[in-house]
């Protein structure tokens, strides 16, 4: 760890990527009780990517990511209430109970989704960045994508035309090792993700993102330069997620023993703890409050989601269309 990091921003940094872990879990409990339909799509384990990212971002910036989302909605400080009924398809969520674990979006936050369709978020996210340098805004886009994503052809002309214009955005690839259920060594022919920007002279590194403040000091790095105007920067983070792809995998392609080594050796929560009381001298009854808290937020926002009504079916035809005035 660095020496750089405060007792408040540690605090914080525990506080957000425990909210994460916990609501996640809950999200599953809901799952299995019938209570979310769909695909859901967990972050256990990739907690100290997004929250790492998000300690280095400004007001005016803008984020977009796969469907793997929850984490980054409530790393950008989504309220946990609308995010757990939007799961539950309620009206109190973000998209009125019509998006689902895998479309809800804020504007207030700055929060573009969500997208399920596998590496299309990455020429929407150079679109923003693209608004960003035309608004002259200083503002930056972070467009994340997983392993899997990263085989994708428009990827590679997001590259092209981020790199050609010099567009402010950071892409970040979340190497969680398996790409639903294939793994990286049997699914790319070069593993190097943060490498593959070479051809169109764009920066990369690869990171441990397992680790909170290696994280930190690499968005630092990388959104320095896309802010700066030096164009697009490459970050590889380094994780794992501990659950299957979706809530209906049930990841028999490695074995119990990688997911436990991984979370005796690497967890990134866990390690941040020990962090705090070893090297911060945090005492342990601080951290504790932030526990409960937490857990206290959590269950507030499952009963919100159960208590908040579905949609009318009278919705099913609204926020499809919009139509444009014509000005002249």
């Amino acid at each position: 760890m660095v020496n750089s990091i405060s007792q408040n921003e540690a605090l914080q940094a525990y506080h957000d990527m425990l909210l994460i872990r916990r609501f996640e879990e809950r999200a599953a409990q809901l799952y299995g009780m019938g209570l979310i339909a769909g695909f859901c799509h967990l972050y256990i384990g990739q907690e100290a990517v997004v929250v790492g990212i998000q300690s280095v971002l400004k007001p005016q910036d803008t984020i977009i990511t796969a469907y793997r989302d929850h984490g980054h909605m409530l790393a950008c400080g989504m309220d946990p209430r609308g995010v757990m009924a939007e799961l539950t398809g309620r009206v109190g969520g973000y998209s009125k109970g019509k998006g689902g674990s895998m479309h809800m979006f804020s504007r207030e936050k700055n929060f573009f989704g969500g997208h399920g369709i596998v590496g299309a978020q990455i020429p929407i996210g150079t679109g923003l960045a693209f608004a960003h340098k035309y608004k002259e805004d200083g503002g930056i886009c972070v467009a994340s994508m997983g392993d899997g994503a990263a085989n994708q052809g428009q990827v590679y002309e997001s590259y092209n035309m981020a790199s050609l214009w010099k567009l402010p955005v950071v892409y970040v690839i979340e190497n969680n090792r398996y790409g639903m259920g294939t793994s990286i060594e049997r699914s790319s022919a070069g593993d190097t993700y943060y490498e593959r920007g070479k051809g169109w002279k764009i920066p990369g590194e690869k990171v441990d993102g397992m680790n909170y403040a290696n994280v930190k000091e690499a968005a630092l790095r990388a959104t320095t330069h896309a802010r700066s105007g030096k164009g697009p920067y490459i970050l590889e983070m380094d994780t794992y997620r501990y659950r299957g792809h979706s809530m209906s995998d049930p990841a028999k392609y490695r074995s119990k023993e990688e997911v436990e080594h991984i979370k005796e050796q690497r967890d990134p929560i866990d390690h941040f703890r020990t962090y705090l009381t070893s090297e911060l001298k945090i005492k342990e009854n601080e951290i504790k409050e932030i526990e409960e808290k937490i857990k206290a937020v959590v269950l507030d926002a499952v009963e919100f989601s159960k208590t908040s009504p579905e949609p009318d079916p009278s919705e099913l035809y609204t926020d499809v269309l919009k139509e444009e005035i014509a000005v002249s």
